[in-house]
């Protein structure tokens, strides 16, 4: 089974959490806070595989959480690190984030890695908050929650060459004669279900990848027929060879059929169009091809190159193979749609203050409910079985506005305040 689309949850390590402990040794009188940092969570990293062909491993595993820091120990002991986890993908792997269609990653050569989610910082111990006027805090931090997302894999095929027509023009037939792939053909619309690569070596030892797409249909960039799936799968190749049923075996106008192609190509995504293209007029030992091809050559106004072949005979294939070798040489990679919107050349550094820190809502009940990423995430650092942590955390509430906030939405003394699972008594 071929899959070349899938949806995933990822979620980096949160930090170890920090400590509180004091010396206890002999002969030094009131020893100081002796409590160690929390280790770093890890970070979820994805890595190339040239060994993988498809995102078929993802169906079966759709949750990956990688490992905490090791929490801080006593005698100013830093906890251990987590080991990065590695996933491993296909190359042309692009990875986007579900919720803003942001591309985050296009994975490309073998080795190649990206931080998908990043772990959290580990919680600092309570040797970290020692002052003068505090000698001996009783504070430590919980270790930083670590990202997570949801992410959509997409997996574009690393080919030099595309091949496209309609279903049954002998796409898979000419695949199988120039490499040593071998594909399902059979005399019925869509026999191929998902694409295939092929290593094609020419006689002068050139040699370049190419990948036969189920055939398009009309309406098929909307989503019409099967192709429309795999069209994602042209955009990486060089060089589109539109395969083109000279014979008209199936009673449709060959002129008509490359036009329909052309069109669907150019909704598809408007960069198809500028691929070299070759035109490829297949079936040419059939009867009343060579007639079709004249006039083919008449309508046409683009100066596309055609070469006449058979791929049954294997007529013109030496020819063609050389064409196509030629023109690779010759033809540049095109950058994907995404890597020019994402502005990958250039970045623009600005410093912007979040304009929502904190959101107060309110319930049916009278209670109020805050949320906020900062805050939420000082939440979950803050270890509430120890009083002067506590207090910190009020403390920051207060310098984050939060009390004067709730004070404006109407809160008064005795008035529930919530936040993530808890509940806390607004106190004027």
């Amino acid at each position: 089974m071929f899959v070349d689309q899938v949806k995933i949850y990822v979620k980096g390590g949160d930090g170890g959490n920090g400590m509180v402990a004091y010396r206890r040794e002999k002969y030094v009188p009131k020893g100081g806070p002796a409590g160690g940092d929390g280790g770093k969570g890890a970070d979820v990293v994805f890595k190339v595989d040239e060994g993988l062909r498809t995102l078929m491993d993802f169906r079966y595993q759709r949750h990956f959480k990688a490992p905490r820091g090791e929490h801080g120990m006593s005698k100013n002991q830093h906890g251990r690190n987590a080991k990065d986890m590695i996933v491993k993908v296909p190359p042309g792997t692009v990875v986007m984030d579900a919720e803003t269609k942001v591309v985050i990653a296009d994975l490309v050569e073998h080795g190649q890695q990206a931080v998908i989610a990043k772990g959290g910082r580990g919680g600092r111990g309570n040797s970290r908050f020692a002052t003068p006027a505090n000698p001996a805090p009783e504070i430590a931090e919980n270790g930083e929650p670590g990202q997570e997302r949801d992410v959509i894999l997409e997996l574009k095929l690393l080919a030099d060459v595309g091949l496209v027509g309609f279903p049954s023009v002998g796409k898979s037939t000419l695949l199988s004669v120039v490499s040593s792939a071998k594909p399902k053909i059979a005399e019925y619309h869509f026999t191929t279900i998902v694409p295939n690569l092929g290593m094609v070596e020419t006689e002068d030892g050139r040699s370049f990848v190419m990948a036969d797409l189920p055939g398009l249909i009309e309406g098929a960039h909307s989503g019409v027929g099967l192709g429309h799936q795999f069209l994602r799968h042209i955009e990486r190749t060089r060089v589109i060879i539109h395969v083109v049923d000279m014979a008209a075996t199936e009673g449709r106008n060959p002129f008509e059929d490359y036009l329909t192609i052309n069109r669907e190509l150019k909704e598809y995504n408007l960069r198809l169009t500028e691929r070299p293209q070759i035109i490829v007029a297949n079936k040419m030992d059939m009867p009343g091809a060579e007639e079709n091809l004249q006039k083919f050559k008449e309508q046409l106004k683009e100066d596309y190159p055609i070469f006449p072949i058979s791929a049954l005979t294997r007529k013109g294939l030496r020819e063609l193979l050389f064409a196509v070798a030629d023109i690779l040489e010759d033809t540049p990679e095109f950058p994907l749609e995404h890597e020019e919107e994402a502005g990958i050349n250039r970045v623009l550094y600005k410093h912007e203050a979040d304009p929502d820190a904190f959101v107060i809502t309110r319930e049916p009940d009278g209670s109020f409910v805050i949320t906020g990423n900062k805050l939420e995430k000082l939440f979950k650092m803050t270890d509430f079985s120890r009083d002067e942590s506590v207090r910190r955390f009020s403390r920051q509430l207060r310098g984050m506005g939060v009390d004067d906030a709730l004070r404006q939405k109407g809160a008064k003394s005795g008035d529930i305040v919530k936040l993530l699972d808890f509940e806390f008594e607004f106190i004027e």
